[in-house]
């Protein structure tokens, strides 16, 4: 699957199908969690949530896919990410664009 976040795919001609997305919601355990706060005192890299969130990235393209294969997709055009805090500890991250067929 080509992923691209242009609304093109230079030297193509394609079909839009339609828009897909995928997202997940994450969150660190209580423990992890503790350790995080005590190193945001001192500054530096979280890295229990750099970790998380590039998990997170990882199953939204993922589910995001899925939807544009079952659609018949050759590629995902303009793909956009977001981000939302849950709850102190959680986040969302949700990754859409639009499915289309290259001709």
């Amino acid at each position: 699957m080509i992923l691209v976040n242009t609304e093109k795919i230079e030297g193509k001609s394609m079909q839009t199908l339609g828009l897909v997305q995928g997202s997940t919601i994450q969150s660190k355990n209580m423990f992890k969690d503790m350790g995080s706060g005590f190193k945001s005192m001192v500054g530096g890299e979280l890295k229990a949530y750099t970790d998380m969130m590039n998990q997170a990235r990882e199953i939204a393209i993922s589910r995001m896919i899925e939807q544009a294969t079952a659609m018949g997709a050759d590629a995902i055009v303009s793909v956009r990410f977001n981000s939302a805090s849950v709850m102190q500890g959680a986040a969302e991250i949700m990754v859409y664009g639009t499915a289309v067929k290259l001709n």
